[in-house]
């Protein structure tokens, strides 16, 4: 079955980070600086939130908040429902983060973060670029333990149904380094194994977001059309093997299964608009 886009939104400027909150699609438009809103029942799209730092990707946590990975900001942050904006993470040991990318939240509060730098290298204060754990304190602070030591550029992130993989994008930009889909086993302790490599995308652009199926699948927003199989949302299954390949009208930055059977795919894109496709699979929400 062939999955069909149509644009309900933009274009803007940049988008990524979508998220479903039940009743909404929120996603960035990056260089716009803000948060959107999209209503599936009347088609309105709104603005959710302004001066976000050039906000990227985003989740909700067990609270409904939103955390945000604002890269121009170099800080995670979490939107809270009152208004307020708390910074969670901006430095590690005593430096600026990069550019943080994309989130995941597991169900013991942790917070789990890439920190590429695809812009303006010569600004870096780490000398890596690193995926990150978050660890909720008693003071309602965190404590913060970099998680990857094998790591070019990580981007998009997310875990297994069970929470014992966690999926995580390697994507430098073209023909810097090695574009994998990469599995890593989670340790009692919070640590991280040795990855297991499920893709290479070869010499072509890999993976930016992705997301879970309710059957523990990968669904990919990777690819362009300047090579390769095209841009396109790939279903990958736990082991790698390519399930099935969906071309959408943009190179794809992010995707989220979303509407109240959460079997639409929502797609954000280079193109700088929203894109939705009705599905055959179902979306598992963490």
């Amino acid at each position: 079955m062939e999955w069909s886009f149509e644009q309900v939104a933009g274009p803007f400027n940049l988008t990524e980070g979508p998220v479903w909150n039940g009743e909404r699609l929120l996603f960035t438009a990056i260089y716009d600086r803000e948060i959107k809103s999209f209503d599936p029942s009347t088609g309105e799209c709104s603005v959710f939130a302004q001066e976000t730092g050039n906000g990227n990707g985003m989740f909700l946590d067990q609270q409904r908040n939103l955390l945000v990975c604002e890269g121009a900001g170099r800080r995670v942050a979490r939107y809270q429902q009152d208004g307020q904006r708390v910074t969670l993470a901006s430095h590690f040991e005593g430096r600026r983060l990069n550019q943080p990318n994309d989130i995941v939240a597991d169900n013991q509060g942790r917070i789990w973060f890439t920190d590429p730098c695809y812009y303006d290298r010569e600004s870096m204060e780490l000398d890596h670029e690193s995926v990150y754990r978050l660890d909720p304190e008693s003071d309602g602070s965190y404590s913060m333990s970099r998680v990857t030591f094998d790591t070019l550029s990580p981007n998009g992130l997310v875990f297994s149904p069970d929470q014992t993989t966690l999926y995580v994008a390697e994507a430098p930009s073209v023909p810097r380094g090695k574009r994998e889909l990469r599995a890593y086993p989670v340790q009692s302790d919070g640590s991280l194994g040795e990855p297991t490599i499920l893709h290479d995308f070869g010499p072509h652009r890999g993976i930016d977001g992705m997301r879970i199926d309710k059957d523990g699948n990968v669904v990919a927003a990777c690819g362009w059309p300047e090579s390769g199989p095209g841009a396109r949302i790939a279903v990958f299954s736990p082991s790698g093997e390519v399930l099935e390949d969906h071309a959408v009208p943009t190179s794809p930055t992010n995707c989220c299964f979303g509407d109240s059977d959460l079997q639409t795919l929502y797609v954000t894109g280079y193109s700088g608009c929203l894109y939705r496709g009705r599905t055959h699979r179902k979306g598992y929400v963490q």
